[in-house]
């Protein structure tokens, strides 16, 4: 089955931001394990993370509609 124009280009954008997020969380990681961790730029970094994770959602939404049988 081929996929419409607009599905692809979704796909493409639900992809990266699901590595945005992965990349995210590697940031908070490392910055919460630092001697001086940066507390503004840890709270900045997850709502960013929080952010993505509700476009996530949409996309999977438009890509992924739940049935009801």
């Amino acid at each position: 089955m081929q996929q419409k124009p607009d599905e692809t280009a979704l796909r493409e954008q639900l992809a990266a931001l699901r590595t945005e997020h992965r990349d995210l969380d590697e940031q908070i990681a490392v910055q919460e394990q630092a001697l001086m961790a940066d507390q503004l730029l840890i709270r900045r970094l997850k709502k960013r993370k929080l952010v993505l994770k509700d476009q996530i959602t949409s996309l999977e939404d438009q890509l992924f509609p739940d049935i009801i049988a």
